[in-house]
């Protein structure tokens, strides 16, 4: 079937128009997951050959919550669904298909939201057999093909679309996966990507990913955020979730934040739905996840993968994506979280998932070029041609994050190395949790919960500029009745900390003298308070500690100098 539609108009140019608009395209979303692929696709129809772009919400998803503030925030021109079945368009664009959209006067082209046609959703398709945007039901109106163009990501979607829609195959295209493409663009942003996520000093990256479901990630372990932003050292190790669109358009973006709150306040970040999730997969070092296209490109990306839900009860059996799920290694969410994934690390062959993604993900680089072919002849009629030169993928966003103050409770292990330096790890803690304590509590000036505040070993002030001049403040720690501390210490700049060891009633002042990794010398007034605490457990004196003391947390050290103020 021919690309060009049936209609040859001439349309007069509106005397309004600062530059021409000779044809007018129409993006039409159902979802924030289907608008946002739609966004990467849009850009490559560009405004210096004439054409103006609309978008409108295809009304009846109930994922279909936030979609418009998305796009009031773009600043796009969005049509009500009622304005734009009465107007003409040469092209519609969709990233998920629709009977009602053959409501629209235009030829339609579609694609996938995701990384292919994967999953079973019989509720839209009426045929367990087939997966959404593959289905009889959504592509076949009145006995006749809807969409005037399909575009697949790999060739095997059309073997499986010339089982479960014959009739379509002939306008199906293979369109190769722009949003692949631009991740790919952007690997030399890693760094860039990783100092917007606060990873640096050899903290490594593990992002959570759960699509929508209750066979996903979050549907059948909801606590595991949690328990890996609290089962890692938060020195060594930053944890971000990214959920699938679906999930903060179905449950509301307040409830999600209240779900999150408590493993945000031990560390946790969180991305939002719109976009930051392609930079957190470049970021990464881990990807935890599950059947969702985020975890599909993590394993392109050649990340160290583990599994805490397959979604298999709920994807095509022939989809690249079960076959991934069917060979990627597991995690326990119930087990050692640190164990597992430093073995993963050491056990990391991106080989084994090799051909899932193969399958998956071809024309790599030529998506941007192959998707103008399908969609530019459309507006030949308009005497609009395909640009001379194929287009450039432009790289993905820079995070912005959601995140909370960040921990002020902290379990605490480490030990005195043979070299004299003090090993410290570092483990959030979150209320009303009931695990046996590894090590000793050292909290920060900011915790509110009375039991930790009066049983903690080591009280840190994280305020520069406090009400209280820091050897006061520290004076009124010395007769505070906190059993059980003994290291108290208060910032006096960025990189300069005053100390009171109550045990021996000893004052110090420490600066830090080097810190690797770090653009400059910074010093935690907690990590320093853990650190001498640490060294004094192991029946170190104070007054060792005139030599300095080295501080190891992972690959980090940090030097410190003491002195005694008069």
């Amino acid at each position: 079937m021919s690309l060009l539609p049936r209609r040859r108009t001439s349309r007069r140019r509106s005397r309004w128009n600062t530059v021409p608009e000779d044809a007018q395209v129409l993006g039409v979303a159902r979802t924030l997951t289907s608008a946002t692929r739609l966004m990467d696709v849009m850009r490559l129809l560009r405004p210096e050959d004439g054409i103006a772009v609309s978008y409108t919400v295809n009304p009846g998803s109930v994922f279909a919550d936030g979609l418009a503030d998305y796009f009031d925030g773009l600043g796009a021109r969005v049509l009500s669904w009622r304005e734009a079945t009465r107007q003409r368009f040469d092209l519609a664009v969709a990233c998920a298909v629709h009977p009602s959209m053959r409501q629209l006067d235009a030829p339609l082209m579609v694609m996938p939201h995701g990384a292919g046609y994967n999953r079973l959703v019989t509720e839209s398709t009426g045929d367990p057999g087939a997966p959404a945007g593959l289905s009889r039901r959504e592509l076949m109106r009145g006995g006749r093909v809807l969409p005037a163009a399909i575009g697949v990501s790999h060739e095997e979607q059309i073997a499986r679309l010339a089982r479960t829609c014959p009739q379509a195959v002939p306008v199906a295209h293979l369109i190769g996966d722009y949003c692949w493409d631009r991740i790919e663009q952007s690997r030399p942003r890693r760094d860039l990507y990783r100092a917007r996520l606060g990873v640096g000093g050899g903290r490594r990256l593990v992002v959570v990913n759960s699509t929508w479901s209750e066979h996903s990630l979050l549907g059948r372990y909801p606590d595991l955020p949690a328990k890996l932003v609290t089962g890692l050292p938060a020195d060594e190790f930053a944890v971000a979730l990214v959920l699938h669109p679906n999930v903060w358009a179905r449950h509301s973006r307040h409830r999600v934040h209240q779900r999150l709150a408590r493993a945000m306040d031990a560390g946790l970040l969180v991305l939002p739905p719109e976009e930051g999730w392609r930079a957190a997969l470049i970021a990464s070092d881990w990807v935890v996840g599950d059947h969702g296209s985020t975890t599909f490109y993590s394993a392109a990306l050649h990340r160290v993968l583990l599994l805490a839900a397959t979604g298999l009860d709920e994807l095509d059996p022939d989809s690249p994506t079960a076959a991934l799920s069917r060979a990627a290694p597991r995690l326990d969410p119930d087990g050692d979280l640190l164990a597992q994934l430093l073995a993963a690390a050491e056990q990391h062959s991106p080989q084994r998932l090799q051909a899932p993604v193969d399958g998956q993900l071809a024309a790599r680089g030529e998506a941007g070029r192959r998707l103008q072919e399908v969609m530019y002849p459309f507006l030949a009629h308009r005497n609009i041609t395909l640009p001379a030169a194929p287009p450039v993928p432009d790289p993905v966003p820079e995070p912005r994050p959601e995140r909370h103050v960040g921990p002020t409770a902290y379990d605490v292990t480490g030990e005195v190395l043979p070299d004299g330096s003090v090993a410290v790890r570092r483990w959030p803690v979150l209320a009303h949790d009931h695990e046996e304590s590894r090590g000793f509590l050292a909290v920060t000036e900011q915790e509110t919960h009375r039991l930790w505040r009066s049983s903690a070993e080591v009280l840190a002030r994280t305020v520069i500029d406090a009400e209280l001049a820091p050897a006061d403040w520290l004076r009124d720690r010395v007769h505070s009745p906190r059993a059980g501390l003994d290291v108290a210490v208060a910032a006096l700049a960025e990189d300069r900390c005053l100390l009171l060891l109550r045990r021996c009633g000893t004052l110090l002042e420490a600066h830090a003298a080097r810190a690797y990794g770090d653009p400059g010398p910074r010093l935690d007034p907690l990590l320093l308070g853990a650190a001498v605490q640490v060294w004094l457990n192991a029946r170190r004196t104070a007054a060792e500690l005139s030599g300095g003391l080295v501080v190891r947390t992972g690959p980090r050290t940090l030097t410190v100098a003491f002195t005694w103020p008069p």
